[in-house]
């Protein structure tokens, strides 16, 4: 219900914003014959931006066919040959206090751990059909079909949260904008990005009542926060070329390994591995077809509200606002990444790129948009694409908060950037 607000919202909105600035361009003309007002061209632009973001929408769905084939096809072979059950049993003392609506040892655990081992690793292509897969398991355990229950929020908060070990996209953008050091960025996003996750956990557990302080989830918390300083020290030893190359060579190293390890597992279970891929890749086929409207809904609305020049005001309200009460406003200029990022990926890479060419790639803005960009993950995309999947209209509190694990990535990511660089 709250995506249906926010949906309407954005058309609203932008249609409010272009049609002030429509009737400012018409008296400037008609009382100074001023014809260059921007005004004029953003009804054009914003109808322009519904036919691209409508392609654009195809073209991603079009796109993750074969990947979402690829996937889970190779998540089937797990399944089949109890890969997938035995990660669940291996998970549960966690997961049971995460997720206490899912039966003890059930698969969708073992889907559930591979799609965040996957959004770790950066590897985004094989983290959506893994989380599609883990989605329609979660439907299956559903009472209400087109209600998401607390499973599947808490999966998706997870989700949107954006957890990432091993940020190389930005890591390599940064180095090909000119920065001096690409992997400055590096400590900061892993810590902007855990603070991300953890109030995103600790929010969907109140909303939920589920209760955190036990032995198995402190343990499991403490270990992770001990393996993400290992993996920091052991990156910050080496140089950006490097880093760079060792992360995506462990990162694709591990990707091959389990596709490797599901086919042996099954084929000493006996299982006919190849009809098993088959039948998972003709589910993947069909998802990517499914959650083509989706997609056009969210990316149309984004697109319109990003042509009427409503982000525009915003950051600029924003800006106002801000050194109205007395606070610098040096991370202003980075706001329109993080700001776009719960609503396009590839919009918000697009202003983390515009702010390194704007200010500079060494410069404070530059470095926090860079930090944006790796702390949070595209909530409503995830929201739209996950849910779209298996037919959820009501979304109850996942929208709020997916959204309060944004907030706190943002504020986590201003805090640390002006630790680190301010």
């Amino acid at each position: 219900m709250v995506l249906n607000y926010i949906w309407i919202a954005f058309f609203v909105i932008a249609f409010i914003v272009a049609l002030v600035q429509l009737i400012i361009a018409m008296v400037r003309m008609f009382v100074f014959g001023d014809m260059d007002a921007e005004g004029f061209g953003l009804f054009p632009a914003m109808i322009d931006s519904t036919f691209s973001s409508a392609k654009t929408a195809f073209e991603i769905s079009l796109g993750l066919t074969g990947v979402l084939s690829l996937w889970m096809g190779i998540m089937k072979i797990g399944e089949k040959g109890g890969v997938v059950n035995w990660l669940a049993w291996l998970l549960s003392p966690v997961f049971v206090r995460l997720f206490p609506a899912i039966p003890k040892g059930h698969p969708v655990t073992g889907s559930i751990f591979m799609n965040i081992a996957a959004n770790m690793l950066g590897l985004d292509n094989a983290a959506t059909p893994l989380g599609l897969k883990a989605m329609e398991q979660l439907q299956e355990l559903n009472p209400k079909k087109d209600t998401a229950s607390n499973p599947m929020i808490m999966f998706l908060v997870l989700n949107t949260s954006g957890l990432t070990l091993i940020p190389v996209s930005i890591l390599v953008y940064r180095a090909q904008m000119g920065a001096a050091q690409p992997t400055d960025i590096f400590i900061p996003i892993l810590l902007a990005t855990f603070a991300s996750t953890l109030v995103g956990v600790l929010v969907t557990s109140l909303y939920q009542r589920i209760n955190l302080l036990n032995l198995p989830v402190v343990l499991t918390l403490g270990g992770a926060c001990l393996l993400v300083a290992a993996a920091v020290w052991g990156f910050t030893q080496l140089d950006s070329e490097q880093m760079n190359l060792v992360s995506t060579t462990l990162a694709n190293i591990l990707l091959m390994t389990i596709i490797v390890f599901f086919i042996v597992v099954g084929f000493f279970k006996k299982v006919n591995v190849y009809d098993a891929f088959i039948e998972g890749a003709k589910d993947g086929f069909t998802t990517a077809v499914r959650i083509i409207p989706y997609l056009v809904a969210i990316l149309v609305s984004i697109g319109v509200f990003r042509a009427s020049g409503a982000m525009d005001w915003l950051i600029g309200g924003i800006s106002w606002t801000v050194e109205a009460l007395g606070f610098n406003t040096d991370f202003v200029a980075a706001l329109p990444t993080a700001l776009m990022k719960p609503l396009s990926g590839s919009g918000a890479r697009g202003m983390m790129v515009d702010a390194m060419t704007t200010y500079g790639a060494d410069s404070f803005v530059g470095r926090l948009a860079c930090i944006f960009q790796g702390s949070t993950d595209t909530t409503f995309y995830i929201l739209a694409v996950y849910f779209g999947s298996v037919g959820i209209r009501y979304t109850r509190h996942a929208v709020v908060c997916g959204l309060l694990a944004d907030l706190a990535g943002i504020i986590a990511a201003i805090a640390i950037a002006y630790l680190f660089f301010g």
